[in-house]
């Protein structure tokens, strides 16, 4: 059946969108102009100084007069349809940018930020969460408000457990430290912070004088020497060592000292799904993903014969192990994360992890340089198209694979298109974005909506299931008002494949949309309806050239067709029950 293209005649208005591409934010010292500052300009002050220039998220009447601020000053407000996309579309952007935000009203607007915030918090992207909120005076004379739930600090309750650090801006003797203490923390920890402003406060004004501090915390020093020690005995001992380079190495910017570690004593590198693109799956190092059974076999050989693993920034959650098919042995590890440096069963307290990235990559090191055998770098695809051949998930992510380029950002959801995505080769660092750890459906749409934001030079390559796409799809209204181009790619297998992977039922099974239509509800972009091979590479041409206006392209697939990675893991799990 031929592609199906329906194109919408009318445009939305669209939001020129910045050129510029994002880097690190930078802590600069705020400045007031001689002005005695709010609470409010203050926070929007920081917020800048921070490097955030955009702000997602939906108005409400507690948090209006603080939206009248942020609408008077340089950073620009993107409204979303929902509360919890705004939340991910916050996320997206602190992956990119650096740092994040997201402005809401009070626990209706709040509490529907719960599941991506904590999304954020689990893996690591460090998001600043607004929340306006009754005043206090009128706490006390009319405590039935509306949008209260149980006490006035229920919402702050809920958000103390889902981010590193939360304060309620209802003092101006207080406020200013209060918000220095809460961005730092966010920075620091690379996790989501939460800040509360009553709507009487937002134009309080500062009783004294105050200058932000710019704290750094620092190793212990006896600790950071014997860590290195320890860790340059163990690498020098080896006959096969190898790096797996994890999420946090991107979060903490310490791709280039990782790289030149690697580069100086010639050490194979891999990376973990969540990871992954940490490094250009191109470098002459790179093995590929590490994550058991869901790798590639040679990957996951290579690793485990390892005599010492180097483990950089990287969770060892159920996924990046492959749902626990991994198998490592402590005591040939070097484990350095933000919260945890163990060398062997040895563990050191008060090491800072970048310090002991770079520090490590200045050690003096004799290191054997081990042979990568050819197969067990990424291999080439013979890409072949057959025109009239029903398309499958196989051959689906070999033509993505065909279309990334160093201006695309692969951006997935959860499911199949996850595990499939492990295949794709990312020629360029820190461009594959997905939830691969907390594993939230719905996150794609709403996060490459914050990725474009953050860099509008890059151009998301959308993966979602079906049943991700019916939860998020509508912002898609927004990516259009935008004048953004995303090509979202929905692998339509009528439901829960990796769910029947595990259970069959049909409580697996979900409407069958006409998912390219939802152009003509929200009223531009192009839709395409494909089954076959032949189908598919004209409309992932159409797409590219539809350079102005997203694309989305309805995959047809079967039911029980699954990604050649949760293949690997099938037969591996088979042999082992």
């Amino acid at each position: 059946m031929a592609a199906r293209k329906t194109i919408s005649q009318s445009k939305a208005p669209t939001a020129k969108p910045r050129t510029t591409t994002k880097k690190t934010p930078k802590r600069t010292a705020s400045k007031n102009n001689g002005k005695v500052p709010t609470i409010g300009s203050y926070l929007i002050q920081r917020l800048q100084d921070y490097g955030i220039n955009e702000m997602f998220g939906i108005p409400g009447d507690f948090v209006l007069q603080f939206y009248g601020m942020l609408e008077e000053s340089p950073i620009q407000i993107i409204g979303t349809t929902r509360e919890d996309n705004a939340g991910y579309a916050a996320d997206g952007y602190a992956r990119v940018n650096g740092l994040g935000a997201v402005c809401v009203t009070y626990c209706v607007g709040g509490l529907s930020l719960c599941n991506s915030i904590a999304g954020a918090y689990a893996e690591k992207s460090p998001v600043v969460v607004i929340s306006g909120a009754p005043g206090m005076e009128e706490r006390e004379t009319d405590p039935l408000l509306h949008h209260r739930v149980k006490d006035f600090h229920t919402q702050r309750d809920v958000f103390e457990k889902i981010t590193v650090a939360t304060a309620l801006l209802d003092d101006p003797l207080t406020a200013f430290q209060e918000i220095d203490r809460c961005l730092e923390a966010c920075v620091r920890y690379k996790r989501p912070v939460y800040l509360e402003l009553p709507r009487d406060c937002v134009h309080k004004k500062a009783i004294m004088p105050h200058v932000p501090e710019d704290y750094q915390p620092t190793s212990d020093k006896n600790a950071l020497r014997e860590s290195l020690e320890e860790a340059e005995e163990l690498i020098q001992a080896s006959k096969k060592p190898v790096i797996i380079a994890g999420v946090e190495v991107h979060r903490f910017g310490l791709r280039k000292e990782v790289l030149k570690f690697a580069e100086q004593h010639k050490i194979p590198m891999c990376a973990t799904i969540l990871g992954k693109s940490v490094v250009s799956e191109s470098h002459p190092l790179y093995l590929g993903v590490y994550e058991g059974a869901m790798g590639r076999n040679e990957v996951q050989r290579y690793v485990e014969e390892s005599d010492c693993v180097i483990l950089l920034g990287t969770f060892m959650t159920d996924i990046n192990l492959g749902i626990y098919t991994a198998h490592l042995d402590p005591g040939k590890c070097i484990y350095a994360t933000s919260e945890k440096l163990r060398i062997s069963y040895h563990h050191f307290h008060d090491v800072i992890f970048s310090d002991f990235v770079k520090a490590i990559g200045k050690q003096k090191m004799k290191v054997v340089v081990r042979k990568i055998p050819d197969n067990v770098r990424p291999q080439p695809v013979d890409f072949k198209v057959k025109p009239t051949q029903p398309i499958t998930t196989k051959h689906l992510f070999e033509s993505v694979n065909e279309i990334l380029g160093d201006h695309t950002v692969v951006v997935t959801d959860v499911g199949d298109c996850l595990f499939g995505a492990v295949d794709l080769m990312i020629g360029t660092h820190t461009q594959f974005l997905s939830p691969a750890y907390y594993t939230s459906m719905g996150f794609a749409i709403p996060a490459s909506i914050g990725a474009q934001v953050a860099n509008p030079s890059l151009r998301p390559i959308v993966l979602v299931g079906d049943g991700a796409f019916q939860m998020t799809c509508l912002e898609l209204s927004t990516a259009l008002k935008l004048g953004y181009n995303p090509i979202v790619i929905v692998l339509n297998n009528k439901g829960y494949t990796t769910e029947r992977f595990l259970q069959e039922g049909p409580f697996n099974d979900i409407p069958n949309w006409k998912y390219h239509n939802i152009t003509d509800l929200i009223g531009g972009g192009w839709g395409f309806e494909v089954s076959t091979e032949g189908d598919l590479e004209k409309a992932i041409k159409a797409a590219l050239a539809n350079k102005d206006s997203l694309s989305v392209i309805n995959v047809h697939l079967e039911p029980t067709d699954v990604s050649p990675a949760l293949t690997r893991l099938a037969d591996k799990m088979s042999k082992q029950l």
